[in-house]
């Protein structure tokens, strides 16, 4: 059997754009805050929020509230059960520092 040039151009075509989407995927994470709570100098209010991890950076959105926070990925020996998010609170204000992804070994580390 053999592919004429334009059904072997689709077929490289729609390969090259998968791999690409593949290689570009972010790990995309969902917590729900129930604090108000620091990234770095901004604020959050408690709700619903996604969790983008871009290039040694976090993005964390909801609705068009955009934060970008660094933060250091680490994998823990066992699976956590849910999704927990620890905080420091020197300053009366709950900082986020860690955030436990559940269902996953993903540690979330953030730089305050």
């Amino acid at each position: 059997m053999r592919l004429s040039n334009l059904t072997l151009y689709k077929l490289t075509l729609s390969f090259g754009t998968f791999a690409l989407a593949v290689a570009g995927a972010a790990s995309t994470y969902r917590v729900t805050l129930f604090e108000r709570s620091m990234f770095g100098a901004t604020e959050l209010k408690p709700g619903d929020y996604k969790i983008e991890l871009r290039d040694g950076k976090a993005v964390i959105k909801a609705g068009r509230k955009r934060v970008e926070a660094p933060v250091r990925v680490e994998t823990a020996d066992e699976r956590f059960p849910s999704t927990s998010v620890r905080y420091s609170n020197g300053d009366g204000k709950y900082h986020v520092q860690e955030i436990r992804v559940g269902g996953t070994n993903t540690k979330l580390i953030f730089n305050n």
